[in-house]
């Protein structure tokens, strides 16, 4: 599961893990002592793996660090940034480190610095994003590096998957299929208008910021669309959108709050259990791998 702020919190992480995947604890800015509390609440609700994800660029990721080594997490995925710094302890603690890239040459990079395997996600997928498409993308960090790749942005179902492996990915990473999991604790809101979305409700804004965020179509993004062709500064722009995730996800504004979702939400059509969806992509991608190999 690909970590999500204040979506992939202990109840789902849990289930996604009780279900036979890696449920991943998204910590966005959240300080080392909420990660502590998330990583044990999770533990109440499972004996398997699950792991953490670290954002580089977060002003606590000096502590999080620390706890997810204090608390003896036995994966980390990262994000915003090459998290080369901290690799050295991380792996001495041995925690497996598997770094979220945008591009063959951030693979590269991580890969000399010790990370076990990388996720290449494709601008398909929700939230912060890069620039090449998954498509693109895996099969060339495939054929850049030599730890295990895994595929994330656009996968929703077993299609996807097969796809990914035929690209050649060890593995696959989703987000936006796990918001509309009945464990998820997000808004019904927001759970609806993902299952409502279409192919073309994913818009991203905020690129001129350096930062662009793939979201769903509504009132918020209307407004920031157009504040983008003003002369806005990137702080200003950055200021006007804190805090809309959370005005989403918890208030269940679905009209004013930032709706992160990727492309394939336009795929998503229903709630689910995290167990029903892990076993259902799993069929699929049986099914379908198996015709693309005959």
């Amino acid at each position: 599961m690909g970590a999500m702020a204040w979506v992939s919190e202990h109840n789902l992480v849990a289930a996604v893990s009780n279900a036979g995947g890696l449920g991943i604890i998204g910590t966005g800015a959240a300080d080392g002592e909420c990660v502590r509390e998330q990583v044990r609440k999770t533990r109440e609700l499972t004996d398997l793996p699950f792991g953490v994800n670290i954002v580089v660029m977060s002003p606590f990721a000096d502590e999080v660090v620390r706890v997810v080594i204090e608390e003896k997490v036995p994966v980390v995925t990262t994000g915003a940034g090459n998290p080369g710094k901290y690799m050295d302890d991380l792996k001495s603690a041995g925690i497996k480190v598997i770094p979220v890239v945008p591009s063959a040459a951030l693979a590269k990079r991580v890969e000399r610095a010790g990370a076990d395997a990388v996720v290449a996600e494709g601008c398909e997928a929700g939230g912060h994003i890069g620039e090449i498409t998954t498509m693109c993308l895996v099969p060339q960090v495939a054929d850049a590096v030599s730890v295990p790749v895994i595929a994330a942005g656009g996968i929703a179902d077993g299609r996807g998957a097969a796809a990914a492996f035929m690209l050649g990915a060890k593995g696959i990473q989703l987000g936006t299929r796990f918001i509309v999991a009945k464990e998820c604790v997000v808004s019904q809101a927001y759970k609806d208008r993902v299952i409502a979305a279409g192919d073309t409700d994913s818009v991203v804004t905020g690129r001129f910021t350096g930062h662009p965020v793939r979201v769903l179509r509504n009132k918020l993004t209307r407004e920031m669309l157009a504040k983008e062709k003003d002369d806005i500064s990137p702080e200003e722009f950055e200021e006007l959108m804190s805090g809309t995730l959370r005005k989403a996800v918890v208030d269940g504004d679905a009209d004013y709050g930032s709706v992160m979702a990727g492309q394939s939400a336009g795929l998503v059509k229903k709630e689910q259990s995290a167990k029903e969806i892990i076993e259902e992509i799993m069929n699929e991608m049986s099914v379908n791998y198996r015709e693309i190999i005959i």
